[in-house]
């Protein structure tokens, strides 16, 4: 995996695996000149006039779109919604959706806007014989040069004839011209005015909200009290990846996460998991280990995964033994159903103790994970932390601390955060079977896992 471009904080823009390109370019080949400057028209809010200028295929638009972070491998929800609204709907089975999913989405994720979706559905009815008047009647500002009923209404909108608020010159065109798409300019103004009333509400808030929704089956397991959601009932439980990074090149050595390492070993091998420990992992390193587990056979016969990172780390961020700094969403993104299918609609579920930022309280006998946690500074709330995981269900990321923090270390016991889950595991297994010394685990740990999300008051879960 390579990225096009990284930013001194550590972002990575445009990255994404080659066979998501691979995907790309498949949709590519499906479209036409035509579809390919319905899209550009579609992405007006998204690039600049210049980039999508310079965009004269489909591919050259979506790898704008990556650069620019409209668009990621992840959540390639944009694009869904992009070919549905431009009417190619056949293409959505590349991106892994369905017509009927992406309409059960559009309400709470909407990217394009009521009025670019309007003026597209004009253009739609705008035939030629229609556009020859429409344009004599707007020949004051419009060039005398050959156009389609969408670079018309483009063009208009540039030279402020018409917006969201200002659609006069559209009704007047529609009255006089094409009478019957007056219904859409309806249609639009209900639309805008229902969402006008909605009480507004903090971002932030509807960010996590929306993500909640995504993550229900996860994050919401009261109700699988209930019902059961997941089984728990296949050959083996699943694998449990650990990656343990005590030694960095500059960075000091996390003293204490040997124990760490060790008591996860025991807890989700005794609770049935196949674990598998790597220490001081680099960037190549993982990258491997995640394509390796990605498209691991076993998942298919596993009822759930775990993926457990030990090391240094700052906001949505953790180091890798060779000290590249790499977005959790990096690590999260490789077991999306569509990257990985034999995990999908299974529990996957991710530790991370690593700091997620500088800000500390410092108590006694303890080391942060953290850079230098000696220079304190605010935190930082304004990055948003579900950023970090995909816009999917089934997906469980536990951190350390809350966004901005340190977390804590012992150097003699471990962490305060592994040294409770893991006893909290152990603890909340069910009575019967003992304990880790003395049995065998458990067949099924629905209850238990969600026991953990719901009483583990040291973690954050999203």
């Amino acid at each position: 995996m390579t990225a096009r471009d990284q930013s001194p904080g550590g972002s990575w823009k445009g990255i994404c695996s080659t066979k998501f390109r691979e995907t790309l370019l498949t949709i590519d080949g499906n479209l036409g000149v035509q579809d390919v400057e319905v899209l550009k028209f579609l992405c007006q809010d998204f690039l600049s006039h210049r980039k999508l200028g310079e965009c004269q295929s489909a591919w050259e638009l979506f790898d704008q779109l990556l650069i620019e972070e409209q668009l990621c491998e992840e959540d390639p929800f944009l694009l869904a919604e992009l070919l549905y609204t431009s009417r190619q709907k056949s293409l959505l089975k590349y991106l892994g959706y369905t017509k009927e999913r992406v309409q059960q989405l559009l309400p709470a994720r909407r990217r394009i806007s009521l009025f670019r979706n309007l003026l597209y559905e004009l253009s739609e009815g705008i035939d030629s014989e229609h556009l020859k008047r429409m344009i004599f009647l707007q020949r004051e500002v419009v060039p005398k040069t050959e156009m389609t009923s969408l670079s018309f209404l483009a063009h208009l909108e540039k030279k402020d004839r018409i917006g969201e608020d200002n659609l006069t010159t559209l009704e007047n065109l529609c009255q006089n011209v094409a009478p019957n798409l007056l219904k859409n300019i309806d249609k639009y103004k209900r639309e805008k005015t229902s969402q006008a009333v909605i009480p507004p509400r903090n971002q932030k808030m509807e960010l996590l909200n929306q993500e909640e929704e995504q993550l229900k089956p996860v994050s919401q397991f009261n109700g699988m009290l209930e019902a059961a959601v997941y089984r728990m009932d296949r050959k083996h439980r699943g694998y449990c990846v650990i990656v343990n990074n005590h030694s960095f090149i500059s960075l000091a050595d996390r003293n204490g996460t040997h124990k760490d390492a060790e008591q996860l070993f025991y807890i989700f091998q005794w609770l049935g998991f196949t674990v598998q420990v790597y220490q001081n992992v680099t960037e190549r390193h993982l990258e491997d280990i995640l394509q390796e587990y990605k498209s691991h056979p076993g998942h298919a016969d596993g009822d759930c995964f775990v993926f457990c990172v030990l090391t240094h780390g700052k906001l949505g961020a953790v180091y890798s033994s060779d000290e590249a700094l790499i977005p959790i969403r990096r690590i999260v993104s490789h077991f999306t159903a569509q990257q990985c299918p034999g995990l999908a609609d299974k529990p996957k579920l991710f530790f991370i103790q690593a700091c997620q930022g500088e800000h500390i309280q410092i108590p006694v006998s303890i080391v942060p994970d953290a850079l230098n946690p000696e220079h304190a500074s605010p935190p930082a709330w304004e990055v948003n932390l579900q950023d970090s995981i995909p816009n999917e269900a089934d997906f469980l990321l536990g951190l350390a601390t809350v966004p901005g923090y340190v977390s804590f270390r012992h150097v003699l016991k471990g962490s305060w955060y592994i040294q409770s889950l893991c006893n909290h595991l152990k603890n909340l297994v069910p009575r019967a079977a003992g304990s880790p010394c003395e049995s065998s685990p458990p067949k099924s740990n629905v209850t238990l896992v969600n026991q953990i999300i719901t009483e583990n008051n040291d973690s954050q879960s999203l």
